[in-house]
């Protein structure tokens, strides 16, 4: 794992090794699901070069779903950026679809993502 692509998971204070072995238990029933988040969310960028880890950019932005959840069902305090946190997310998911139910799937799909990934971190301690 790379330093930069450590960031979001590392503000939450997971350790590395975890952190990559969740992952990778993760990847093996999901990946399907992380190739969809990822052909969502990384399609629009104009750069020459690929991300190289897709998954953890994936990870981290399932992680801000959840954490944006919580902070919407008043389980977290509002903080300064959350209502730019959540219009992000809206608009990163909501982009070329024409239904609330797409954009529903796609935000459901995150959340559950999340879930997972904790539960499978926390089975590893």
């Amino acid at each position: 794992m790379s330093t930069t692509s450590l960031y979001g998971l590392k503000k939450q204070g997971l350790e590395d090794e975890k952190m990559q072995q969740a992952l990778n238990m993760l990847l093996i029933d999901r990946l399907n699901e992380f190739r969809e988040l990822s052909t969502v969310l990384l399609r629009t960028r104009q750069y020459s070069d690929p991300i190289p880890n897709p998954e953890q950019f994936v990870l981290n932005f399932c992680l801000e779903v959840d954490e944006a959840f919580r902070t919407w069902t008043g389980q977290m305090i509002l903080m300064n950026n959350s209502p730019q946190k959540a219009i992000n997310i809206l608009r990163q998911l909501s982009r070329e679809k024409t239904t609330m139910n797409q954009l529903t799937h796609f935000l459901n799909m995150s959340y559950t993502l999340a879930a997972e990934f904790k539960e499978i971190y926390r089975r590893l301690k």
